[in-house]
């Protein structure tokens, strides 16, 4: 059967490649990727490399390549649906039986326009935060010290004063005022007729774990009233069961997530390297967030503010983390209230230190049940002992009990024998991958002599997918439609438009493609070998002649194609040259 794209990327992301290719071959860590000797061929020396950050695999000998689903499919002999199933039954991922009923599918039809929309409205606000009217929303961002990057990333944006700017936007695009008021983006009264729901606001849009845009959250420019306002529920959004920066954290492979209040605090954490933050939309952290989080992650580090209100919360979030089965730490950021304070005034190293020192939650409940009781009052410490040992009383296995109160009496100076003894006491009043098979040998694919032209666009494309910060400077001069290679430009079209909109992820274009040989190609995209180059003028220099090339070569294909006695092949011809020769001049400025 068919599965949505989204059951395929949850798939998809909870099923490390790393893993699932260690489990057949042995791997081994050089640098930024893994390799080991290819499944598919017999081979002395290693060739077989995967790349954690891109997700995918490929070999350098048999060129053979892919993200998960394809080294299933490869190494197993399996259907594109088969590795579905495969991999989601490892990752506890229960496949939907897709609904082909009328009210079924009505259901999908309006969701996907509500994603329309909400996208659509995205683009709207970015547009907005670079205009004059959207000045003191870009003064706020950059006074929070955000670079242009971050923003982008992010997707920040700006409402205009005036209450009915994106109504009027939506509608010209063909959206009803009904449709625009379901999105979450509107409201209507007697008065007002519909306006829009954010105004006067710096916008932050809330993206899924599929990076779709399904609501907002906006703070207010000035002294307004509400200082942070967030979409209302819809088919599309719900508070309870998403997490802002969730689609990045995802795949940040860290070994833990943290989450922390608010979306600038996720935002600086993401700026200063830490894209494994998370937080919650404007609600208390719920049920539904923690089993959310539980498809990603085994390690879920609380770093709420330092204040009541953030202590109280971490004590909330300790118990849910709990019941969902997930290990929880918490993050001290004394004398700082919260991370993004903490990373302006100490910095990337400290911060890291403090992730490394997270408190174990047990010992961090204790430390703030102990400040109710007078320590120096001997009766009120017995008290605080009692306390201890009916948490203790909580552990179920011997073994993880005993740890623990061994860790206490060493901590707060208690007689291990003692508090064995208080333990017991309460406790007597009821206080208390299946087998591989080895793959047969592969057969080494037929070389066959490469276009020359097509070599400078797979450089380009690899690169962009290694360094997606040299999009901006890539795309003042080339398109997709530059490629002269008809699969190269399929795959340049996707790469422009999840650069554009900070989605891009090499694995998942491979989805779209289920052909081996297709797979391969593709694959062998995002894989060219680049040559190391250590100086910034040398790597604008290399920069430029690739864009050159590619761009040369899409404009000699272009002419080839059209016929002699085409009208417009004059001016076409006249054109091309005249930009090959400004861009033969210019000079490509990279930021690194």
């Amino acid at each position: 059967m068919r599965y949505s794209d989204e059951i395929i990327e949850e798939v998809r992301s909870r099923n490390d490649i790393v893993d699932i290719v260690g489990q057949y071959v042995s791997l081994k860590r050089t640098g930024a990727n893994y390799v080991g000797l290819c499944p598919f061929h017999n081979e002395k020396s290693p060739s077989f490399s995967v790349s954690p950050s891109k997700q995918m695999f490929y070999c350098f000998g048999c060129r053979v390549g892919g993200n998960v689903f394809s080294f299933l499919m490869k190494y197993d002999n399996l259907t594109f649906t088969e590795a579905v199933k495969e991999l989601a039954d490892r990752a506890g991922v229960k496949l939907p039986e897709e609904d082909e009923s009328p009210e079924a599918r009505r259901i999908r039809d309006k969701k996907a326009l509500l994603f329309e929309i909400n996208k659509e409205a995205a683009k709207y606000y970015v547009y907005q935060l670079k205009t004059p009217a959207g000045a003191k929303g870009l003064s706020y961002f950059r006074e929070r010290k955000l670079s242009d990057e971050t923003m982008q990333r992010f997707g920040l944006g700006y409402s205009n004063v005036t209450s009915d700017d994106l109504v009027k936007y939506l509608r010209n695009k063909g959206y009803s005022d009904a449709q625009i008021i379901e999105a979450g983006l509107a409201s209507h009264d007697e008065k007002y007729g519909t306006h829009d729901k954010f105004w006067n606001r710096v916008m932050f849009p809330i993206l899924d774990a599929n990076s779709k845009v399904i609501g907002f959250g906006g703070r207010v420019m000035g002294d307004g009233k509400p200082k942070y306002l967030n979409s209302p529920e819809t088919p599309i959004f719900d508070k309870s069961r998403n997490l802002f920066g969730l689609n990045y954290a995802k795949n940040a492979r860290k070994g833990y997530i943290i989450i922390c209040e608010g979306y600038m605090d996720v935002i600086a954490m993401h700026q200063a390297g830490f894209n494994m933050a998370v937080a919650s939309l404007g609600t208390a952290f719920t049920p539904q967030q923690a089993n959310l989080l539980k498809r990603y992650t085994d390690l879920v580090i609380l770093s709420y503010d330092s204040d009541g209100a953030g202590t109280s919360a971490a004590l909330r979030g300790i118990q849910i983390l709990k019941d969902a089965g997930l290990k929880g730490k918490v993050l001290n950021l004394k004398p700082y209230k919260d991370p993004d304070e903490f990373i302006k005034n100490e910095g990337k190293e400290a911060f890291e230190e403090r992730i490394k020192k997270a408190e174990n939650p047990f010992f961090f409940e204790l430390s703030v049940k102990e400040k109710e009781y007078d320590m120096s009052d001997p009766a009120a410490k017995t008290d605080f002992h009692r306390f201890i040992a009916e948490k203790l009383c909580e552990f179920k296995e011997a073994v993880e009990r005993e740890n623990y109160i061994e860790a206490v009496a060493q901590r707060y100076m208690i007689g291990a024998d003692d508090l064995h003894k208080l333990v017991a006491g309460i406790a007597a009043g009821g206080g208390i991958v299946k087998k591989q098979v080895k793959p047969k040998s592969g057969i080494h694919s037929r070389q066959v002599k490469e276009n020359p032209a097509r070599k400078p666009q797979r450089v380009l494309i690899t690169w962009l997918a290694d360094e997606p910060e040299l999009f901006g400077s890539v795309s003042k001069w080339i398109d997709p439609e530059d490629f002269s290679d008809d699969l190269y430009k399929k795959i340049a079209g996707e790469m422009w438009s999840g650069l554009k909109e900070n989605t891009f992820d090499p694995a998942k274009v491979l989805d779209h493609f289920t052909g081996e040989e297709e797979q391969r190609e593709v694959a062998e995209l995002f894989n060219t070998n680049l040559v190391q180059i250590d100086t910034k003028e040398e790597r604008e220099k290399a920069i430029h002649d690739i864009i050159y090339d590619v761009k040369k070569a899409g404009y000699e294909k272009k002419l080839n194609d059209m016929p002699g006695d085409d009208p417009g092949r004059w001016d076409y011809t006249l054109q091309g040259k005249r930009k090959l020769e400004e861009l033969s001049k210019a000079k490509i400025i990279l930021d690194k």
